[in-house]
């Protein structure tokens, strides 16, 4: 996806801020062939985001003058040899910026010396300019499977574990609840009779659960697109099929949809799951939900006329699709227009417009692709509803909901109002957050 011109409040980084996604793999290191300022570009934009050994402390080969006339081949060596010295690391990731990029360093031979003498180095090409970060994420994880995880395959045989899936779902840091969601995403899939590699996070067994792809017997891509290529390169390389769930689940219908039509896919996989136990456990999850949604009555009709009627989002595609669903069928919060951020490729506009557009078929939402979000704003200013309206969004929208009296959730990166740790939206828990979360901030307006 290529766009052009400047935009304001961007949402998204260029390809380099893939490095998230090695830092999220416990025990790798990301190896920036850059310059000094993409990584610490990257460390601001994604607040909190250290890891073992990213962030301001991620090794870099500082890319000058010298070494754009000179090649920086050499000194990546040494960076490389140096940090093996001085981190005792599972994996390294090579990521090149732009100006690696330009100048054409052979990276991939260089990390294929380093593979020969059996020290775990892979390169992955993310000049900034031939990407966003969003993409990027699948090209990182493709090398990693091809350049690494290819390695042993002899002794994790293709689909051999039928009971086992690979999920692809949240990208590291680009989603703020990345980690909670795949840890509830593993408990949830657990409680259907599945062992799940999630691959990234402290839910992770590291490298050792990337060894095992190959053998696992289907994957699951939770997302509207991004990740598409990961399941697509591992249905062409070990002949894994996957689910797809287009967008986030989140609260009781979607959750209830999602485990349902990973439970049949599974059977249809023949995965050997205890049905009958499988489909109790999502009674249970589902009645545990509502228990609390039928606490929640009494609250609701006290404050009904004090509560938000409707809500626009500022969101990557899956959550704009996943809370217009949630807002709309469980809390009863009208979704009026809204905004996509994240620089989704043309060619999956139309499939997220079906997917929006079958939350409700007696009310249109009004969707825009716009990932330059000050123009979002600028058209958010001009739309009028009546009643007390929501906003969720990022960290750049708390002074639009202000400007126009709504209410605001930060929810969505740069967020440097919130602190979210290991705080997950996915699933029947995630749905009871959100609406804590947007309830809590109504009633702080009492105050």
């Amino acid at each position: 996806m290529s766009i052009s011109g400047i935009i304001e409040q961007e949402r998204y980084t260029c390809a380099i801020g893939a490095m998230q996604s090695v830092v999220a793999i416990p025990r790798a290191v990301p190896i920036l062939h850059s310059g000094p300022g993409c990584g610490e570009m990257i460390a601001g934009f994604f607040e909190r985001s250290t890891g073992y050994a990213g962030g301001y402390t991620a090794p870099c080969t500082n890319f000058s003058e010298r070494e754009v006339v000179f090649g920086g081949i050499n000194r990546l060596r040494d960076i490389i040899k140096n940090t093996f010295k001085v981190l005792d690391t599972d994996l390294q990731v090579i990521l090149t910026g732009c100006t690696a990029g330009i100048v054409g360093d052979d990276v991939d031979s260089l990390a294929a010396e380093f593979t020969a003498e059996g020290k775990p180095v892979v390169s992955v090409e993310t000049a900034g300019f031939k990407a966003t970060n969003l993409e990027a994420h699948s090209d990182v994880v493709n090398t990693i499977i091809d350049q690494y995880v290819s390695l042993f395959e002899a002794e994790n045989e293709p689909r051999s574990q039928k009971s086992t899936v690979n999920l692809f779902a949240s990208i590291p840091y680009q989603d703020p609840f990345w980690k909670g969601n795949l840890a509830e995403y593993k408990r949830l899939l657990a409680g259907i009779g599945l062992k799940v590699n999630v691959l990234f996070g402290p839910e992770s067994k590291g490298v050792r659960e990337w060894q095992t792809i190959p053998a696992a017997g289907f994957n699951i891509l939770v997302s509207p697109w991004y990740g598409k290529p990961i399941v697509d390169h591992l249905k062409s390389r070990y002949g894994q099929e996957y689910a797809w769930f287009h967008h986030i689940p989140i609260g009781a219908n979607e959750t209830e949809g999602f485990l349902n039509q990973i439970l049949e896919f599974a059977l249809s996989q023949g995965t050997e799951i205890d049905e009958a136990a499988a489909r109790a456990f999502i009674k249970h999850e589902s009645d545990t939900y509502y228990e609390e949604i039928d606490n929640l009555a009494t609250f609701l009709m006290e404050f009904r006329y004090g509560l938000p009627n409707h809500v626009h989002i500022l969101h990557d595609a899956g959550y704009v699709a996943a809370l217009s669903k949630f807002l709309l069928h469980e809390v009863g919060i009208i979704p009026k227009e809204q905004f996509i951020t994240d620089a989704t490729p043309e060619k999956f506009h139309e499939m997220i417009r079906a997917d929006l557009k079958s939350a409700s078929d007696k009310r249109e939402i009004p969707l825009y692709f716009e990932p330059d979000a000050g123009k979002a704003q600028d058209m958010l200013r001009k739309f009028k509803h009546s009643g007390r309206g929501l906003i969720i969004g990022s960290g750049w929208d708390k002074e639009l909901a202000r400007e126009k009296g709504y209410d605001f959730l930060s929810a969505a990166i740069p967020s440097p109002y919130r602190l979210v740790l290991a705080t997950n939206y996915a699933g029947f828990r995630g749905g009871l957050r959100v609406i804590e979360d947007i309830y809590h901030m109504v009633l702080s307006t009492y105050s």
